[in-house]
């Protein structure tokens, strides 16, 4: 019965968050109906909005993994572009150097 209410709730508010205020609307619309008694309501709503809050907190850890491993490799790209910027910059200063140092003509 909860997954039934609980799937009942996420297509109702679609992608946002549900708080446990939303649930417990929700619940009072059962219990009006005669769906479920007061103390099931309560039960179920304090049930979905931990599962919300958990779900919620696990999707947020992963997100931040995730950005911080594509942050990771940006930088790592931008340093490989810039050493190898450096390296042709050095090239080239010996070139000219050997030029200036060279004999004159």
């Amino acid at each position: 019965m909860i997954d039934l209410i609980k799937k009942t709730l996420l297509a109702g508010v679609g992608a946002t968050i549900i708080t446990k205020e939303k649930v417990e609307e929700a619940m009072q619309d059962y219990i009006r109906q005669g769906k479920v008694s007061a103390g099931d309501a309560r039960l179920m709503a304090d049930k979905i909005a931990e599962q919300g809050r958990k779900e919620f907190e696990t999707m947020s850890a992963e997100l931040a993994a995730k950005l911080k491993e594509l942050a990771e490799k940006a930088d790592f790209s931008h340093k490989a572009r810039i050493e190898a910027l450096e390296a042709r910059v050095r090239k080239i200063e010996q070139a000219l150097a050997a030029r200036e140092s060279g004999p004159a003509v």
